[in-house]
């Protein structure tokens, strides 16, 4: 049976770019946190609401509508709204059995304080803050994995949609890449290391895309993609209520995350508007 979703290889490429571009983010929250005196927490908490905003829309009004219609149209009206709107919430379980699994010190989806504002090379020795980075880095490229799928997901059925998935999550990879390289940085006093890690915990996003591709491929129809795209917009909607929003207020005054929030849905609103 011929499959109505064609994968062209240049599709394939780009929707790959995107989420070594998103990945690659944690880097560059590594490079910030060495050359940044100082935090800047109100732009931080507009940015990361502005992401949330971009994701929760995306993922209601575009990803969902998108799997919604392959499922009916595969399965028929009312199966197929059954499907979409299980896998939805599958995929919100995927993503919390995840964070259920990791301990709360270690998961970036658990609010921290950073080390501090300031980086400095005389700041105290101490191991913990090395176990404390390997073990963010671990857990940030678990949870990398389903976000880097999202991305290629994403990608896969809309470029333009790719891009907007891509960007928003590469904004909430910049804090994630400060949280692995700071205390790794404070306990070995090596950007080198701290940098290293850091890109490392992003590059899973790219490696989750190929795994998610690669199990997929042979499979993949309306109905599979129906079911993934649903369980991406679940993974997406989770990401965005239980770590964006929660570390836009820990950083930031509330208005100005909920700011960003409504930012990010309007730009995106307006951007699926002009791209229709």
């Amino acid at each position: 049976m011929e499959n109505s979703i064609a994968l062209e290889t240049s599709t394939i490429l780009f929707a790959f770019g995107l989420t070594i571009f998103a990945g690659m983010a944690t880097g560059v929250g590594s490079i910030m946190a060495f050359f940044s005196k100082k935090f800047n927490p109100k732009f931080l908490a507009g940015a990361l609401g502005f992401s949330a905003g971009v994701m929760i829309y995306v993922a209601l009004i575009e990803i969902f509508f998108k799997a919604k219609v392959a499922l009916e149209g595969a399965l028929g009206a009312k199966p197929g709204y059954w499907v979409t709107t299980a896998s939805f919430f599958g995929g919100i379980a995927i993503i919390a059995l995840i964070d259920k699994l990791i301990p709360s010190y270690e998961n970036p989806h658990e609010i921290h304080k950073l080390p501090g504002e300031k980086m400095s090379l005389k700041d105290p020795d101490d191991p913990r803050l090395l176990r404390m980075g390997f073990f963010s880095a671990l857990a940030i490229a678990i949870h990398n994995f389903p976000e880097g799928l999202a991305t290629f997901m994403g990608a896969l059925s809309d470029p333009s949609l790719g891009i907007s998935i891509a960007v928003a999550i590469a904004i909430h990879n910049i804090p994630e890449g400060v949280a692995v390289s700071v205390p790794i940085y404070y306990a070995t006093k090596s950007r080198k290391k701290a940098f290293w890690y850091s890109s490392l915990s992003g590059m899973a996003e790219p490696v989750g895309a190929l795994i998610g591709f690669f199990l997929l491929r042979q499979w993949f129809n309306d109905i599979t993609f129906g079911i993934v795209f649903a369980s991406v917009a679940g993974i997406m909607v989770y990401i965005s209520l239980d770590e964006l929003l929660p570390t836009a207020e820990e950083y930031g005054e509330h208005h100005i995350a909920i700011g960003g929030v409504i930012a990010g849905m309007v730009v995106m609103a307006l951007s699926l508007v002009l791209l229709a």
